[in-house]
């Protein structure tokens, strides 16, 4: 995954184990490298509002650093794939990508 900084300047991107590369004005805030997953990260968003980042498994799980936590799918079960978040258009949240595998 990859994502822009608000002010366009950088970038980051997010590698499947979660590792995070920083880019440009682009600040490390954190990443899940080196720690244990269910599934592999698939997407990132950043947080218009704080400058952080979001990042979601393919599970629905969503991790964020510098940025506010506002729930994630990982361990509801079913039969989603994840595959992208992205920050809402007013900045107080974000949206989950998935396709349903019937």
């Amino acid at each position: 995954g990859i994502a822009g900084t608000p002010d366009g300047k950088g970038y980051w991107e997010v590698g499947s184990d979660g590792g995070v590369f920083a880019f440009g004005d682009a600040t490390f805030h954190g990443s899940m490298g080196a720690k244990p997953l269910n599934q592999p990260v698939t997407g990132l968003a950043s947080d218009p509002a704080t400058g952080g980042y979001w990042m979601v498994g393919a599970d629905g799980g969503v991790f964020a650093f510098d940025a506010p936590f506002y729930g994630s799918r990982g361990a509801a079960g079913g039969p989603d794939h994840f595959f992208a978040i992205t920050a809402t258009r007013g900045g107080a949240g974000y949206l989950l990508g998935a396709q349903h595998d019937a």
